[in-house]
């Protein structure tokens, strides 16, 4: 085992052990329990299980393994285990990213209180201790307003205050969650602190990025659905359908964010919204994005986020143009049912698959789940990603592509049976300059 050309993996899905693999990684790889697999097993050189959200239990297991094969780099690409990624890459001066970058990415208060010292534009946010924290932003900075978590994902515990009477019934359900896992996501994940900050208007988007040596290369903005009685994100396409104008001043605001919270290498996933004032950031993290964004992205621009993650620690990363060329479209539409509903049966997915335009399809609903009301992106029933000969026909593909072969039968509370279907998106047409 040559230990230049070895990798710390810090936690990983089949694919990423197989892409480091692919790149001709020798690949040590810390594995939570509950998420090893004999896949990862089968084709990582070295396999530590452990919970590796504790440094106090990944440190000894980083000493030993940097004694012994020995490793050039440490990475990870999934939210639990950038943190302690960083430690390593600290704790033996590796040149990747570090923790107290990371923590920027990783802590929303602590993102906002850097921001605040050097963007005059900076969202205003305050950390929430107490209730009556909710009604002294409402008076200060207006409504509405979110609360959220400082360090979740997916949307989870995310809440908007239109005004006064909000505030009870959102206390009591950050108090409900506070000190609780995730569980319906993954117990990696710990709500702890949260926090409040302005409400941003407009269309959301979320913008995919690479850095090398502190250039930062917007390679796709990706349009993005939601629904504004909730957070769950309802699809994705790429390439976002923006005016020349509009996508520039997306790029110059996010490379601006990415200097000014001090990355330099790896990948990005930031999420913005274009208001009244122009585009501004919601949240980001150094890592990759979710939701088979990562296949959109690969099906348009020809550029693997995965692998360049991977690679950009030991000089293989591929030289990235300053605006990739897209070609076609692609796009994610999620699958939702009515709440209440069970669902009955799941058929279609294997000859979804099979398609030539199908990039993806994840169905996790199970038969006899009952369709929870949608709150975050884990009350979905599941996804398909597509192509297109552009974003609007990748869009309008997802649609039929549920229903048409992608069948989620469900039964109402009376017993009358029926199809999960896609969920409903905003005709967006192309926003201009």
């Amino acid at each position: 085992m040559n230990p230049e050309r070895s990798l710390l993996l810090v936690g990983a899905t089949d694919e990423t052990v197989f892409k480091a693999k692919q790149l001709g990684l020798y690949v040590l790889l810390l594995q939570h329990p509950t998420k090893i697999s004999a896949e990862q097993e089968r084709l990582a050189d070295r396999v530590e299980v452990v919970d590796y959200t504790r440094w106090d239990l990944v440190e000894p297991i980083a000493r030993r393994l940097w004694d012994s094969p020995g490793f050039a780099a440490a990475t990870s690409i999934t939210e639990p285990g950038l943190e302690n990624a960083a430690r390593v890459n600290d704790l033996f001066s590796l040149g990747g990213t570090g923790y107290e970058v990371t923590r920027r990415f990783r802590d929303k208060v602590v993102m906002r209180e850097h921001l605040a010292g050097l963007d005059p534009d900076a969202v205003h946010a305050r950390p929430l201790r107490g209730r009556e924290d909710l009604d002294a932003f409402g008076e200060r900075y207006g409504y509405p307003f979110i609360v959220k978590p400082t360090d979740a994902t997916a949307s989870i515990g995310v809440y908007r205050l239109d005004g006064p009477a909000d505030a009870e019934r959102v206390w009591a359900e950050v108090r409900r969650l506070s000190g609780t896992r995730t569980d319906r996501v993954s117990t990696l994940m710990l709500l702890r602190d949260f926090l409040m900050e302005e409400y941003l208007d407009g269309p959301e988007y979320s913008v995919e990025s690479f850095s090398s040596a502190g250039r930062h290369v917007v390679i796709a903005v990706t349009e993005k659905f939601t629904d504004p009685a909730h957070f769950a994100e309802l699809g994705h396409a790429v390439p976002a359908r923006l005016g020349a104008g509009v996508d520039e001043r997306v790029r110059a605001a996010v490379t601006g964010f990415l200097d000014r919270l001090g990355v330099r290498d790896g990948v990005c996933h930031t999420e913005i919204r274009i208001g009244a004032r122009g585009p501004r950031v919601i949240e980001s993290h150094n890592r990759i994005a979710g939701d088979a964004i990562t296949d959109l992205v690969y099906s348009v621009y020809g550029i693997d986020t995965v692998k360049l993650a991977l690679a950009a620690p030991f000089g293989l990363a591929e030289e990235l143009p300053d605006r990739p060329e897209a070609h076609g479209g692609a796009a994610v539409r999620s699958v939702v049912g009515r709440p209440g509903d069970v669902v009955e049966a799941v058929d279609g997915v294997a000859e979804a698959q099979a398609l030539a335009d199908v990039l993806a399809v994840r169905i996790s609903a199970r038969p006899g789940e009952t369709v929870r009301p949608l709150r975050d992106n884990w009350d979905r029933l599941g996804l398909v990603a597509v192509t297109g000969e552009d974003t609007t026909a990748a869009i309008r593909r997802g649609a039929e592509l549920v229903g048409d072969v992608v069948k989620v039968w469900v039964k109402d509370p009376d017993g009358r049976p029926g199809l999960a279907a896609a969920a409903p998106v905003s005709d967006r047409t192309v926003v201009p300059a």
